[in-house]
């Protein structure tokens, strides 16, 4: 028996995977994986992945980066974990400094959480509180447009819009208000994606202008509905959502958990919108993919609504056992060095070009529906029908295809439903992509036959 199929069943004996049928696992094998280097995966066997969804989203510069594995050894040394009530330390504290400093202007205090989901909580419960600590109670219910995600805590499944997450919960979640999406998907024929999300706009604007006494919050994903299908859509929405939300006196919440860290072309996606929100989440990509940690930014006028005396009771009483870690801090700030040093953001615009040229002829393909790509994020729509992008049906998993056929290849593609997509590490070379094409390319022509 192979190494890989002893740690297999080893495996199947005890382990519940997340986001997984186990049943799939009868005939299709998973993949215990004995270390990571760079773009590369390699299983016990010895065979080799490319990892071209950086392992859910958060692995920008590689599995065991050198400068990343080198700061979180020295921190090992110091301090590995300290209680952040009463006590605070120095890697925390520059992490704090630095996000400061890096994200748009007026987002002055930073609050910390474990992961992408707990972050979107405390969020929530910080806004609702401001309101409630400002003499407002009515103001407590949130907007999220459609097919938003934002986690599958309840209270992060509320507030997103992925019916194969939410249905089963659904008698267990607060009511939210949802609005439909600005996704340019299904944009009229010769339309821009600026002029079909300035349309899409109307929806927002009416439902502030109905709800606006009774609403704490907007909450949505910046450019980009990540678990929704990779849909996208233009900065100009979010410009026209800040000056609405300034308007009718409701906090605008960004979750840039998935976008934020270049992944969108700029450091953050709401700078090509020019916006600052009153809340950012940020996770995944915040540590390099090691460590789990979230940070929550906002302003100073959020941050006074909660600062009083004791026994006014209006501090903000929410903390997680391993809020502002030092080793998850530790390999923050060295995401950050490297980012800084590196001159990244540059170099992932020659990558971005890359990828769009690389898939160009899958435009021309009878079962593409749409190529569609923000950044470091490409997303290949298959469908039934061309003409009407009417999607294969979700029963006939194609997506498990070109999933299958991919590992075969040696690369880790982990398509959403009918969506193939590209979210590599940004260490991925020009010949990587273009390989990553040609496997996607074959997938996608198994997939589709017949």
């Amino acid at each position: 028996m192979s190494r890989n199929n002893q740690w297999m069943q080893r495996d199947l004996a005890v382990l519940w995977h997340p986001c997984t049928q186990m049943k799939d696992h009868e005939t299709l094998p998973l993949v215990p994986i004995r270390k990571g280097q760079g773009i590369w995966l390699e299983d016990f066997d010895g065979k080799r992945y490319l990892d071209a969804v950086s392992s859910w989203w958060t692995n920008i510069f590689g599995h065991c980066n050198p400068r990343i594995n080198e700061r979180i050894k020295q921190q090992l040394d110091e301090l590995e974990h300290v209680i952040l009530g009463g006590f605070s330390h120095a890697p925390v504290i520059e992490l704090s400094e630095r996000l400061v400093q890096l994200t748009p202007k007026g987002l002055d205090k930073v609050f910390y959480a474990d992961n992408g989901s707990s972050g979107i909580e405390v969020t929530l419960k910080m806004s609702h509180h401001y309101w409630q600590n400002m003499g407002q109670p009515k103001k407590k219910r949130f907007v999220t447009i459609s097919n938003g995600y934002h986690g599958e805590t309840l209270a992060t499944l509320a507030v997103g819009d992925v019916a194969l997450y939410t249905q089963t919960y659904k008698a267990l979640l607060m009511d939210c208000i949802k609005v439909p999406s600005p996704d340019c998907y299904h944009r009229p024929e010769g339309v821009s994606w600026e002029a079909h999300s300035r349309t899409r706009f109307e929806y927002m604007r009416q439902t502030l202008e109905e709800n606006h006494q009774e609403v704490a919050a907007v909450i949505l994903e910046p450019l980009l509905q990540g678990a929704g299908g990779m849909r996208m859509y233009h900065p100009i929405y979010l410009t026209l959502l800040r000056e609405a939300c300034d308007y009718y006196g409701v906090h605008l919440i960004l979750d840039e958990i998935a976008t934020g860290f270049g992944r969108t072309g700029s450091m953050f996606a709401c700078e090509q919108a020019g916006i600052t929100p009153d809340f950012m989440i940020l996770s995944k990509a915040l540590t390099g993919g090691y460590l789990p940690m979230a940070a929550i930014l906002t302003s100073n006028q959020v941050y006074d609504a909660f600062y009083d005396d004791y026994d006014t009771l209006r501090a903000f009483l929410h903390s997680h056992t391993y809020t502002g870690n030092p080793l998850a801090c530790a390999a923050a700030l060295a995401t950050l060095d490297i980012f800084a040093e590196d001159k990244v953001i540059e170099k992932n615009q020659l990558l971005a070009s890359k990828m769009g040229e690389a898939t160009e002829h899958l435009k021309d393909h009878p079962y593409v529906g749409e190529v569609r790509q923000t950044g470091m994020v490409l997303a290949i729509e298959m469908v039934k029908d061309k003409a009407t992008k009417t999607p294969f049906a979700w029963q006939e998993r194609r997506g498990l295809q070109v999933y299958k056929h991919a590992m075969q290849q040696g690369a880790l593609l982990r398509p959403l439903g009918n969506v193939v997509y590209f979210l590599p590490p940004y260490i991925i070379t020009p010949e990587q992509i273009s390989w990553l094409a040609k496997v996607a390319t074959e997938g996608i022509d198994l997939a589709t036959q017949g």
